[in-house]
């Protein structure tokens, strides 16, 4: 068999497994307030997600194509193949290194790393794509700022509208309505999170001469949002720990705020084309919320090491997939 199917087979394989490894990896963090208010029990709560999460990732394709050229010109990629299947490898290891320690590091920032590590490690800086690669940084940097922000604004909206409510009959009426925004917040994540695999696997089909342009073909899209689906369904327990428990203790007005908020901004950014970090911004919504309720209430030292993780991602990753490229460059 050629040499490139073979390679192309398996990005498509590893593109797969990235977004299932995704999938209880980074759909956890949809869920963990919903879970960690007993809104919905943990199994409940992963089939919803794995439903949503489907849902979404069959209604929208812009992200794909976003990283199908956006950071990298695929048709001016040479051994293209083994570039993407490089960064692939990267970022798989990376989310499960950081999901096995129950971190909620970013999937984005470990794809997005390790493409361009791997580009660079086989053509150089020149082969990158800066304005398209700066709009996406951007976009990553910016999110959880305005996550903070979209937080704090929507939780003391909810302090002024429940001020002289009795907050044990209003909590306890607010965590159904968290059975929503908990499947709303899911959609959303399946909207922006499972495309990135979609635009890796016409990448590499355009690198391989396997199609002429970055339209996402039926296929992928579906095989993408069945292996999200699948992964959600799996479930990241230690994820929803951490997201739901260890940053604040989270009543269900704080998750509904955080889940409301954090969902406009994730599909705010899958209508513009752009990808965001899932994990940042529910994360940053969560801090966010509690930061509006009582600043002393947020537990920064988990905050802490959970922006750390964010800071060192990306540049951890495109080592990573420089690394792995020229590995397997000596073999292809």
């Amino acid at each position: 068999m050629d040499t490139v199917l073979v390679l192309t087979i398996g990005v498509v394989v590893f593109a797969l497994a990235f977004d299932f490894i995704n999938g209880f990896h980074d759909t956890a963090n949809a869920i963990a307030t919903s879970v960690s208010t007993r809104a919905l029990k943990p199994r409940t709560a992963v089939y919803m997600a794995a439903a949503m999460n489907f849902l979404g990732a069959l209604t929208f394709t812009g992200v794909a194509k976003t990283i199908s050229k956006d950071i990298v010109d695929p048709f001016m990629l040479d051994k293209g193949s083994v570039v993407i299947l490089a960064a692939l490898l990267s970022a798989i290891a990376w989310n499960l290194i950081t999901w096995y320690y129950g971190i909620p590091s970013s999937s984005s920032h470990a794809l997005i790393g390790s493409i361009a590590g791997a580009a660079i490690s086989a053509a150089g800086f020149g082969i990158l794509n800066y304005g398209g690669f700066l709009k996406i940084m951007e976009a990553l940097i910016l999110s959880p700022f305005i996550a903070i922000a979209g937080g704090f604004l929507v939780m003391s909206l909810f302090k002024v509208i429940l001020k002289n409510r009795n907050l044990f009959k209003a909590n306890k009426r607010i965590r159904y309505m968290q059975i929503g925004t908990a499947a709303l917040q899911s959609f959303t994540h399946g909207t922006n999170d499972a495309q990135k695999a979609m635009g890796i696997i016409t990448m590499a089909l355009i690198a391989a001469e396997l199609q002429t342009s970055d339209d996402i073909q039926l296929w992928v899209r579906i095989a993408a949002a069945t292996a999200m689906g699948l992964g959600t369904s799996i479930g990241g327990y230690k994820i929803i720990k951490t997201v739901g428990g260890k940053i604040m203790k989270i009543r269900p007005v704080n998750g509904i705020a955080a889940d409301l908020s954090s969902a406009a901004i994730i599909f705010g950014a899958t209508l513009i084309h752009l990808p965001v970090s899932t994990t940042h911004v529910i994360s940053s919504s969560i801090m966010g919320v509690g930061s509006a309720q009582r600043v002393k209430g947020v537990k920064w030292g988990v905050a802490k090491k959970i922006v750390i993780t964010w800071v060192i991602t990306l540049p951890i990753s495109a080592t990573m997939a420089a690394i792995i490229y020229q590995f397997l460059n000596l073999f292809f």
